[in-house]
């Protein structure tokens, strides 16, 4: 059951020019992830679904815009980035991922 919990935390890899220039020169890849999950828990999912060993792990909220449409006033949801950095030796190959 715990594994099941933990193949839901990465949501999706974030794919743009920062998160590919972070990736190439520090080996850390940007993950969006569950908002209630915590370092621990991104650490253990992407350590079990890429086979890799993880370093550290820096987590930001991202606050959801508030944006119109017309005469109406709405907001767009907030959610959850990780930066994850891995040990020297490991690669996580996004395009085959």
């Amino acid at each position: 059951m715990r594994q099941q919990n933990l193949m839901r935390v990465i949501q999706a890899p974030i794919v743009s020019e920062k998160s590919n220039i972070t990736a190439q020169s520090n080996r850390t890849f940007v993950f969006r992830v569950k908002k209630n999950s915590d370092k621990i828990d991104i650490k253990q999912a992407v350590e079990l679904m890429f086979d890799v060993k993880v370093e550290s792990v820096h987590v930001l909220n991202v606050f959801g815009k508030s944006k119109r449409f017309g005469r109406f006033a709405g907001k767009r949801s907030d959610w959850k980035k990780a930066y994850v950095k891995l040990k020297p030796g490991f690669d996580i190959e996004l395009s085959t991922a």
